[in-house]
Parts: structure tokens; C-alpha cells; sequence
């Protein structure tokens, strides 16, 4: 499984533990930055982050700041994308078993190192159940369908013209 870890600063030594304890069981990690604690905005990150995932370019996406909520707003504003905050092993795993969750978002400031490890291998071990839950999923496709009537160009546009200050 391809699977991108993203930081704004504050995330930035939480994502390179996380990324030295996933490498362990050889998943194919993408390093989508930040690359130190000097101050960045999250949106910077997250977009083409969460771009990553719809385009295929990665399975899933792991996004970190200090909250975890900033990284999910952003990111659940592109057509696609279904991100999560999660606090705990359980949270994630409902995320993927009912939500098919392809971002997981986590909080640097309010989880423990050993938490966040296990709330990222268990989101990444549990698979989507599908059943009743797809159809739930295909209706927010729908929704997505209905605010963003061709979600592949308003995809293109944000790619050729990212988000500046």
C-alpha cells in the first residue's frame, strides 16, 4: 500500500517517527513534507496531499499538525477525499471499517508518540466492510457530484492554480 505522511511544523517530529515505525512492516511511504519545524501554513500541506490520494498517485494519506483539525478541514474540501481526525485505535478503525477513510488525521499536541503509532497501524490494517456502508459512501459521492458538477476540472484547476497568499 502507497501511503503519504504530511506535516505542518508542529507535526513535523511526530511524522518522522511515524514514518521510521511504518518503513518497519514495508509499506510504501511518501514523505510529502514538511521537512523541519520552521512555521508553515497547513493548507500548503494538505492540498497537495489530499490531491495525492484522489489522483491515485498514493493509496492513502497520513496528515499531522497539532490539532489534527485544521489538516482535515482542508482536505475534506477536495472532491474525493474522506479525512478523519482520529484519538484513538477504535475511532480509526470505525473511520475505515463505515467511512472507507482515505486520510487519517492526527493531532501532534494531544496523542503520546506509542498512541499515535497504534492508531496508524490500525488504520492502515483495517479494510473497508462495505455492505450497507457503501451505500452510504455513494451518496456522498453524489453530494460531491451535485456541488462540483465535473469534480475532475475543479481537480485540474486546483493543480494548475494552487492556493497562494
Amino acid at each position: 500500500m502507497n501511503i503519504a505522511l504530511a506535516c505542518d511544523h508542529r507535526g513535523f517530529h511526530v511524522k518522522q517517527d511515524l514514518l521510521t515505525f511504518l518503513r518497519s512492516d514495508n509499506d510504501s511511504l511518501h514523505d510529502m513534507g514538511t521537512h523541519d519545524t520552521k512555521s508553515c501554513d497547513y493548507p500548503d500541506i494538505a492540498i497537495p496531499t489530499a490531491l495525492a490520494v484522489v489522483r491515485g498517485k498514493v493509496d492513502r494519506a497520513i496528515l499531522i499538525d497539532g490539532s489534527g483539525l485544521g489538516m482535515s478541514i482542508v482536505a475534506n474540501k477536495i472532491p474525493g477525499i474522506r479525512a478523519a481526525v482520529c484519538h484513538d485505535e477504535l475511532t480509526a478503525e470505525i473511520s475505515r471499517r463505515h467511512n472507507n477513510a482515505n486520510v487519517l488525521c492526527l493531532a501532534a499536541d494531544l496523542l503520546g508518540q506509542e498512541l499515535v503509532r497504534r492508531i496508524a497501524a490500525a488504520w492502515i490494517k483495517t479494510p473497508f466492510e462495505e455492505g450497507r456502508h457503501s451505500r452510504r459512501l455513494e451518496k456522498i459521492s453524489q453530494l460531491e457530484s451535485r456541488l462540483f458538477s465535473d469534480t475532475q476540472l475543479a481537480i485540474e484547476r486546483l493543480e494548475a492554480n494552487p492556493i497562494t497568499p
